[in-house]
């Protein structure tokens, strides 16, 4: 895993809030990615785009995700990964549920919320559908929050760098159990190999701080506190012009984000860190959709939206 620097590790490298000896001492990012894959699966990649790994779903009453929706109908909500591609770069933003899943669920999810927080099986990790498409093993992992349905696939990446916003990175080293916890079955084991990174104050797109990962405006993080301390979301341009706004948890569904709506005040009560910044984070992405009409909100666990744009192994471009 000791292999040369690519331009986008030496972009965050320079952006990270660590000494210079700590960073020689992290694992090292991967190099082109694209050359460990088969011919025809890299040609048909886009310079810049995404995939969705759809690693699992639970059905759940309507009422619950969606503003004025049923309390007798139930949708399909998504535990999803997405695998950004950057030129030979490739990144995953969020794991999604991972191949310890059970376990660690039977660990730290408390009985009297299981009923109200599961998922269905089977689970298919991201790293298993990675591997058996004869992808390389992904080396850099950011987290859009600490969450056990966000990052329950971080053992699965022992090559990689695990990636979270530096405010998320103290929740990370206190970890808790519960559905609005950070899980220590998850987070803590030493093969886990986190890093801090640190958003610049440099606006972009009506937020105030900002990383933007590859220099040219085509990936950028921005902070959306609320739902955790250190919640990120992720701009990403795609090849056909199109801006892709993936917002974690700060909004279940796109319906809810473009409405300005909360969650469901139960739910938003066990996960939410704090329940008016959330809002206010709610709030944010709701100006942004009005001020950028052409822009996609994808957030983490919305099916339908996900649906319309497909799934692993094909490319949104």
């Amino acid at each position: 895993m000791y292999r040369p620097s690519t331009l986008f590790s030496l972009a965050v490298a320079a952006c990270v809030t660590v000494s210079a000896a700590a960073a020689q001492e992290s694992p090292p990012p991967h190099t082109a990615t694209a050359s460990a894959t088969a011919p025809a699966i890299a040609a048909s990649q886009p310079r810049v785009g995404f995939s969705i790994i759809k690693t699992g779903k639970v059905s759940v009453l309507e009422r619950l995700l969606v503003p004025d929706g049923s309390l007798s109908k139930k949708i399909d909500t998504n535990f999803s990964a997405f695998l950004i591609k950057h030129d030979q770069d490739y990144l995953l933003f969020d794991t999604g549920l991972g191949k310890q899943i059970e376990v660690q669920y039977a660990h730290d999810m408390p009985y009297w919320q299981r009923p109200f927080f599961k998922f269905d099986k089977p689970v298919l990790p991201a790293r298993a559908q990675l591997d058996a498409a004869g992808f390389a093993p992904v080396q850099q992992v950011i987290i859009s929050h600490s969450h056990w349905d966000h990052a329950g696939g971080a053992l699965d990446f022992p090559e990689a760098r695990l990636m979270a916003s530096a405010d998320e990175m103290r929740t990370i080293a206190e970890p808790h159990a519960g559905a609005g916890g950070t899980w220590a079955s998850q987070v803590a084991n030493p093969s886990v190999h986190w890093q801090p990174l640190a958003l610049q104050a440099v606006p972009y797109k009506g937020y105030t701080q900002s990383l933007d990962l590859y220099h040219d405006g085509s990936v950028v993080l921005v902070a959306m506190p609320g739902h955790t301390a250190g919640s990120l979301g992720m701009f990403v341009t795609v090849d056909s012009g199109v801006c892709y706004f993936f917002i974690g948890d700060v909004a279940w569904k796109a319906v809810a984000a473009q409405q300005g709506a909360p969650k469901f005040w139960a739910a938003s009560l066990i996960v939410d860190r704090d329940r008016a910044q959330t809002q206010a984070s709610v709030e944010q992405v709701r100006h942004v959709l009005h001020d950028y009409p052409g822009m996609v909100v994808v957030p983490a666990h919305d099916a339908a939206v996900q649906d319309g744009l497909g799934y692993f192994p094909n490319w949104v471009r």
